[in-house]
C-alpha cells in the first residue's frame, strides 16, 4: 500500500517538541489536501454506488459514509451542536453548488478554455412558516475566461446539472422506521413522502 507524506516546516514555537501547531482554518485545509492525497494513494475506496450510511459520532454530529468516502455533518452551537461541521442542509446547498461548478467546469473544459478564476457561490434562505425547509436559493457562477456570447450557453447547462434536476422533478422517496437488525436488502422505492413504520 502506497503512503501519504507529509513534509512540513517547523515555526521558531515549535522547535521544542515534536509537535506541528495549526490554526482551525489551516486544519481544515490540511484535511482537505490529505483526503487529495489519499485518494491518489487508494483510489477505489469501498463501499456500494448508490448508498449512504450514516451513524452518530456525538451529540449532533453524525457521519456519512458514501463509496468509502467519509462526511461529516453537524449543528450550529446555536442549536444546541457543537459546528464542527456543516449542518445536512449547508450540504444540500454545496451538493447543489458543486454540482453547478462541475458542468461549468467541464463546459470549459469542452471548449478550450481555462478553469482558473471559476467560482460558484449559493445564497439561501429558509422558510419562516412551517414545514422547515430551504425557501429560496441563489447562485452566481463566475467564469473569467468566457466569452460574452457564451454566457448563455454555460447558463443553460448549469441550470440542468444532475443536482438540479432532481430539484426540478421531485423523486419518489419512502422512509422506513424500525427496532429490528438492518437488512442487507434495499427497500423498494414507493410514492413520495411515504413512511413506513415496522
Amino acid at each position: 500500500m502506497g503512503r501519504v507524506v507529509l513534509d512540513t516546516a517547523p515555526a521558531p514555537y515549535d522547535s521544542r517538541a515534536p509537535w506541528l501547531s495549526l490554526t482551525a482554518e489551516e486544519a481544515r485545509r490540511l484535511a482537505g489536501l490529505l483526503l487529495f492525497q489519499a485518494a491518489a494513494v487508494d483510489p477505489a475506496p469501498d463501499g456500494p454506488a448508490g448508498r449512504v450510511d450514516v451513524t452518530p459520532v456525538a451529540g449532533d454530529a453524525f457521519e456519512l459514509r458514501v463509496r468509502g468516502h467519509v462526511l461529516t455533518v453537524d449543528q450550529p452551537r446555536t442549536d444546541g451542536g457543537r459546528d464542527t461541521a456543516p449542518t445536512p442542509v449547508e450540504l444540500f446547498i454545496a451538493s447543489v453548488a458543486s454540482c453547478t461548478a462541475h458542468y461549468a467546469g467541464r463546459y470549459l473544459d469542452r471548449h478550450g478554455l481555462t478553469r482558473d478564476g471559476l467560482t460558484v457561490r449559493a445564497d439561501f434562505r429558509m422558510a419562516d412558516d412551517r414545514p422547515a425547509r430551504v425557501a429560496s436559493l441563489s447562485m452566481t457562477v463566475h467564469a473569467p475566461s468566457l466569452p460574452a456570447e457564451r454566457l448563455a450557453a454555460l447558463r443553460a447547462v448549469v441550470s440542468h446539472c444532475t443536482v438540479s434536476n432532481t430539484l426540478a422533478d421531485a423523486p419518489d422517496m419512502r422512509v422506513h422506521v424500525g427496532c429490528e437488525p438492518e437488512s442487507a436488502e434495499t427497500p423498494p422505492v414507493m410514492e413520495h413522502g411515504h413512511v413506513d413504520a415496522g
